[in-house]
């Protein structure tokens, strides 16, 4: 699954970070927090490695 945006792929980066055991889950806010509980490392790492150019720009 790849990132629909770039709020989500930085939801899914701080996520991949405290299933790493880098940040502690307590840190989670939100998103990342259902992210963290609700996916696996393998589809978080795929969500948070999205090219930026893939992402589509913010509409005005």
């Amino acid at each position: 699954m790849k990132a629909q945006s770039e709020a989500q792929q930085k939801a899914a980066g701080a996520a991949l970070s405290a299933k790493r055991g880098e940040t502690p889950k307590s840190r989670l806010q939100g998103a990342s927090k259902e992210m963290y509980e609700t996916m696996t490392r393998k589809e978080l790492e795929d969500m948070a490695s999205t090219k930026h150019d893939k992402i589509p720009e913010p509409k005005s």
